[in-house]
């Protein structure tokens, strides 16, 4: 079903506008250097920076971090384009990035900078399988437990050192946990709602 409907790509603007907005915005950070001044960095956000609380996962370490999560972003849009008009894409990506770096902040006082998308897209994707189980497709079930899977594994296994090595950077695992847990939350608030509405 999943590969049945990236061949059927979301192409109208009101879905494509958001997400080549988020990859320009990237590419821009990394053209100009400006990513000490968006990364996230725990010490500076102490001393009063909360903007990196949000800007952090848009800057990337060099151009091979920001290709790789610029595939990221094509690959969800591809598969749940259609799910995230302008506005409800960027409202998620935000709320995203901030439970995100909040998580990074109060459990991994050990992450002293990070940057990069990969750890809201996780939460990204997490929403649209959310969605396709609503819609009833099976196949959002398989894609949800498929990316836990791949974190779980993560967890054990550790980060990969070849995706470092050509990042120039220690892959955050830890990011990848909590933006699928923030993505993860969204269903049980609707789990909550739900049931709620089956008392009535």
């Amino acid at each position: 079903m999943h590969i049945i409907k990236m061949f059927n790509l979301p192409l109208q603007a009101r879905f494509v506008a958001a997400p080549l907005i988020l990859i320009a915005f990237c590419f821009a950070i990394q053209y100009f250097n400006l990513i000490a001044l968006f990364e996230y960095d725990r010490a500076l956000i102490l001393q009063g920076e909360l903007w990196r609380l949000v800007t952090g996962h848009f800057a990337h370490s060099n151009i091979n971090h920001l290709l790789l999560n610029c595939a990221g972003v094509f690959l969800i849009w591809a598969l749940h384009g259609e799910y995230r008009e302008t506005l409800g894409y960027f409202t998620q990506l935000i709320i995203l990035s901030i439970l995100c770096s909040i998580g990074l902040f109060l459990f991994y006082p050990d992450t002293h900078r990070y940057v990069g998308l990969s750890g809201i897209l996780h939460g990204v994707i997490i929403l649209g399988a959310i969605k396709d189980c609503q819609l009833g497709m099976r196949s959002g079930f398989v894609l949800f437990f498929g990316v836990w899977l791949k974190i779980a594994f993560e967890q054990f296994q550790g980060p990969d050192a070849d995706i470092g090595h050509l990042i120039n950077a220690r892959v955050a695992i830890e990011a990848h946990l909590l933006g699928a847990l923030a993505g993860s939350f969204y269903l049980a608030v609707w789990l909550i709602q739900y049931l709620k509405k089956r008392r009535i």
